[in-house]
């Protein structure tokens, strides 16, 4: 326990050991319709084991971890350890777990060489995951899912039509604050009427944290541990290798990532979403400082070829179809904050990590990211909220038992706390965000038909083209 890569086992040792499975022909299949009993273990498989997978997998080792797929087991293996070396004490069964299964560095070659899954985690990066999730869910597989969700609005649609005609797949997005006592107070208070009716909200966060707004850098020879072909996946750029890019600084390059948006929209705008259920927006407008590489910095457009995503951006969400009025939410990010609120308590400040405001006309409600920390705003809002009940379920173990929820619901012991029922309208809407960034205007929103209707030519920033080989 906490002994150092070089003491025992070896870093080298570990990831020479077992060699990924050759791969069986027609291993695609239904659901194997399996029969639960109290304490079974699930068969997983992870793809994209380091760094988040890592994370979420080390609340999963007690459960049957048959298949770790990455491109980079280097990467796998850091996100072990700690700056010294020595292994973190929370990741020691992972790494047993880990140890065990075998590996593999492509997904497709995974899927083809195991019959013995019941489910799959995915944790890489963006551009990957709707084309992984849907080789899953076609395999009858349940699927955790890192947010965003998807990379376009086109790829959440898929995944959403996949689930509602395969209803006993389990599936989950990884907004952990979904599953958080906080949050869930929050969705209570704010149906409860406690602030009486929200018509606008503020969200930001102080994202981006890994280099954006930047020129595209020069191709370096990538590190031998990493495969940097099939890391590249489904984008169809012809992009070498640059640390900037991997293994954490993608979110930030438009072929791979989504930016801040992508990345925290999933824990800010996901409350205001759930409490309020406004629909999809009908109009989404977004200001922002200058693309990477733009030689322009008063031009609104993207350069002709995309590198990297604005260093800020605040974009305005109007859902014109939202219960009892239009509700207006706007986002803000690169550390851009709304102005301070008149009458905060005592000692009570924004956080400039992240935050939502909604503005009531009985009050206001702040909370942190994850909806974390609530706090009222407002004359007898206190009271109010005194009297409104528990009414949403607690997840065990709050925003840290977000993946074992995956799991009980597999077992069919509770349901889901984020399926892709439900995540798919708050992933749409994020990406919706991004749509609007790329079209330089103001676009106007039909979700009844997923159509932007004011900019024809912006409905091809709501798909992608795809490499051959990971098309969806």
């Amino acid at each position: 326990m906490g002994e150092a890569w070089d003491k025992g086992i070896t870093r080298r040792a570990w990831l020479g050991g077992a060699t990924a499975a050759l791969a069986i022909p027609g291993a695609a299949r239904a659901a194997r319709h399996r029969r639960w009993k109290p304490g079974d273990r699930v068969n997983l498989a992870v793809i994209g084991a380091g760094g988040m997978g890592a994370s979420n997998m080390s609340r999963l080792t007690s459960q049957n971890i048959v298949a770790v797929t990455d491109v980079d087991f280097d990467h796998v293996a850091k996100s072990l350890v700690d700056k010294q070396g020595v292994i973190i004490p929370e990741r020691v069964a992972l790494r047993v777990a880990y140890d065990k299964a075998t590996r593999h560095a492509d997904y497709r070659r995974m899927f083809d060489a195991h019959r013995d899954l019941d489910a799959v985690l995915i944790a890489t990066p963006d551009h990957h995951h709707a084309v992984a999730a849907k080789m899953a869910m076609e395999r009858g597989l349940h699927v955790y899912v890192q947010k965003p969700l998807t990379y376009t609005v086109a790829e959440s649609r898929t995944l959403a039509e996949i689930a509602r005609s395969n209803p006993k797949l389990v599936t989950q997005m990884g907004n952990q604050g979904h599953s958080g006592d906080d949050g869930r107070r929050v969705i209570e208070l704010i149906r409860g009427g406690v602030i009486g009716n929200v018509r606008e909200v503020h969200a930001w966060t102080n994202r981006p944290v890994w280099p954006q707004g930047i020129a595209r850098p020069a191709a370096v020879p990538a590190p031998a541990s990493l495969d940097w072909d099939i890391w590249m996946g489904p984008a169809t750029v012809g992009w070498g290798y640059n640390p900037a890019y991997a293994h954490f600084n993608w979110r930030g390059w438009t072929p791979f990532g989504t930016g801040a948006l992508g990345d925290m929209g999933a824990h800010l705008l996901d409350f205001p979403i759930w409490a309020l259920s406004p629909g999809l927006p009908t109009r989404i407008e977004t200001r922002h400082s200058a693309w990477g590489g733009d030689d322009n910095l008063w031009d609104d457009k993207p350069p002709a070829e995309l590198g990297s995503y604005p260093l800020a951006a605040i974009t305005h969400f109007e859902f014109g179809h939202a219960p009892g009025g239009p509700l207006r939410l706007t986002w803000y990010d690169g550390g851009l904050m709304p102005p301070t609120p008149e009458n905060l308590p005592p000692g009570v400040t924004m956080n400039p990590g992240g935050g939502v405001l909604y503005m009531g006309d009985k009050g206001m409600l702040m909370h942190e990211t994850y909806g974390e920390k609530p706090v009222l705003i407002g004359d007898g809002t206190a009271e109010r909220a005194a009297a409104v009940p528990q009414s949403l379920p607690r997840i065990p173990g709050s925003r840290d038992g977000h993946e074992m929820n995956w799991i009980a619901a597999i077992r069919g012991e509770t349901k889901a706390s984020s399926p892709f029922a439900d995540a798919t309208l708050l992933n749409e809407t994020m990406l919706l965000g991004m749509v609007a960034l790329r079209a330089g205007q103001p676009i106007h929103y039909d979700g009844a038909a997923g159509r932007i209707t004011n900019l024809p030519d912006a409905n091809r920033f709501l798909q992608r083209e795809y490499r051959a080989g990971w098309t969806l």
